[in-house]
């Protein structure tokens, strides 16, 4: 029986091209796997036409839009991930709902390998291959560009001496990863870090130093989900497709960073993520009224090592299974309103009304007639800093 290749399919030149070159190099049949995250562009059923025309013996393709948002966007809007304390992880939390797709089609097919088109230099290729591992550990893994050495020359060459259905002289300056939760720009000009970003990077965001009428929303959440905008009802999806609208109009979320990836390089990407960033800002905002002092402070710190999980590939680790049981309880009472403003290329929030909150106007108010009774603070004091205290008395002995 020939053996079968689930290859993880774009409709790109480089993945068109892997088709006929896995086949060459392996005997394999291939076939295509393309995932909807929401990223735009063509057609899913074109798409997998072009699998079908440039060799793949099957071609499947999944809208994953509401499943990518509900079961990983989610996840990170609950625990406010942010990697390196500013990327919403966009590519990173993509690469887990592919892979689920590529192994359930792996065992549909009988398909004893999995290919993918990352190189060797990025986090991709751990990402696709460790959780490939996680789900289904008897398969084996191949990168065409990281193993055969597949150039963009060669893969062009490929093409037109095969007659593949595929573009092949128009290159992009730029490497381009989108979704619905952002967008990832890098390469080209870009990779001297003293070069700004021009304006012809983005495309999910307006420039944010143009004059132009703020935008006030008011977001609706139940136990950490978006639930409404200016209190109509939204899936997840919607929420983050709308604020991306929303905030992307106001230049909100666009983020120059330099990384620190995972093989040990430091990397310079440029993100816009508008809806991502308005809806954690708003999330963060919730928890500072809602969520109880001890367990704040403790989840801030499961928050970055959420964060550096997903960004490693360790979405299907039993470290990242557990942190995901604390934040669903830390988000039980997340539950209430954040007005914010959306201006400039910021998110400010500037209201805030929850059931569940902790504020308490008598005891914080600093008017006649508030219930806190500041004669025990004297005392709390003393406590508070007996430990102190007695170190300093022997250091000055």
């Amino acid at each position: 029986m020939t053996e079968r290749v689930i290859l993880a399919y774009s409709g790109g030149l480089d993945t068109s091209v892997c088709i006929g070159w896995i086949a060459e190099e392996t005997g394999a049949e291939v076939i295509a796997v393309a995932v909807d995250v929401g990223q735009g562009g063509e057609d899913l059923d074109v798409i997998r036409q072009r699998a079908l025309d440039c060799g793949a013996v099957e071609a499947e393709v999944a809208d994953a839009r509401d499943e990518f948002a509900d079961e990983y966007c989610l996840p990170a809007i609950k625990a406010n991930a942010l990697y390196q304390g500013q990327y919403p992880l966009v590519s990173a939390l993509s690469r887990p709902v592919i892979v689920k797709h590529l192994a359930a089609a792996a065992r549909k097919h009988g398909a004893t390998t999995v290919a993918h088109g990352c190189t060797g230099k990025g986090n991709d290729q751990v990402r696709f291959e460790v959780g490939i591992n996680s789900l289904a550990p008897g398969l084996k893994c191949i990168a065409p560009v990281r193993d055969y050495a597949m150039t963009r020359d060669k893969a062009i060459a490929f093409a037109e001496a095969k007659g593949l259905p595929i573009a092949t002289t128009k290159k992009s300056p730029y490497s381009i990863d989108q979704n619905v939760f952002g967008r990832a720009v890098e390469t080209g000009f870009l990779e001297d870090i003293w070069n700004a970003p021009i304006e012809d990077v983005y495309e999910y965001t307006q420039n944010p130093a143009a004059p132009r009428e703020a935008d006030e929303v008011v977001i609706t959440f139940d136990a950490g989900v978006p639930v409404a905008i200016d209190g109509r009802k939204v899936t997840v999806l919607e929420a983050v497709e709308e604020l991306n609208k929303r905030a992307g109009a106001q230049g909100v979320g666009r983020l120059d960073l330099v990384e620190d990836r995972l093989v040990g390089i430091k990397s310079r990407e440029i993100y816009e993520a508008p809806g991502a960033i308005a809806l954690i800002t708003a999330h963060q905002a919730l928890e500072n009224v809602t969520v109880e002092r001890e367990l704040a402070r403790y989840k801030r710190q499961v928050e970055q090592r959420w964060a550096e999980l997903v960004y490693d590939g360790l979405w299907f680790s039993p470290l990242k299974r557990a942190l995901d049981g604390f934040v669903d309880e830390a988000n039980r009472y997340v539950c209430g309103d954040i007005r914010m403003v959306l201006h400039g290329g910021r998110a400010v929030v500037n209201g805030r009304k929850s059931d569940q909150s902790l504020y308490d106007f008598n005891l914080a108010t600093y008017d006649t007639g508030d219930t806190f009774d500041q004669s025990m603070s004297k005392g709390f004091i003393e406590i508070f800093g007996m430990s102190s205290k007695l170190a300093a008395r022997r250091d000055l002995a």
